[in-house]
């Protein structure tokens, strides 16, 4: 269950972000609302996550797989440019999590 919470984190603190850029600096209403709906409800699974989980599986976890997958987004919607360097990183990025998910704590 923890990871479901953080999964729903995750999803929310995504739909957050994108809808942050889509508000243009809070200027548009509906992307607005969905930002500060999506952080709240994304805080609130994250808390609920840390309850079971570790810290630092629970923050990276979610801080790389929300900067993998905004990153991802940003290309898809915004037409946002990722370069190789760019791509490289998110693979060592996801690694680690991978890493540290599996191996690189324990409870």
């Amino acid at each position: 269950m923890p990871y479901l919470y953080l999964l729903i984190a995750i999803i929310t603190e995504i739909t957050g972000t994108v809808s942050l850029k889509s508000s243009v600096g809070f200027s548009k209403l509906f992307p607005s609302i969905t930002a500060i709906i999506s952080f709240i409800i994304c805080f609130y699974f994250f808390s609920l996550a840390m309850k079971y989980l570790p810290l630092s599986i629970s923050y990276a976890t979610w801080a790389g797989l929300g900067l993998v997958l905004s990153t991802i987004l940003s290309v898809v919607i915004f037409k946002e440019t990722l370069n190789m360097i760019g791509l490289i990183s998110m693979i060592f990025i996801t690694l680690g999590i991978v890493l540290l998910n599996t191996v690189g704590t324990t409870k």
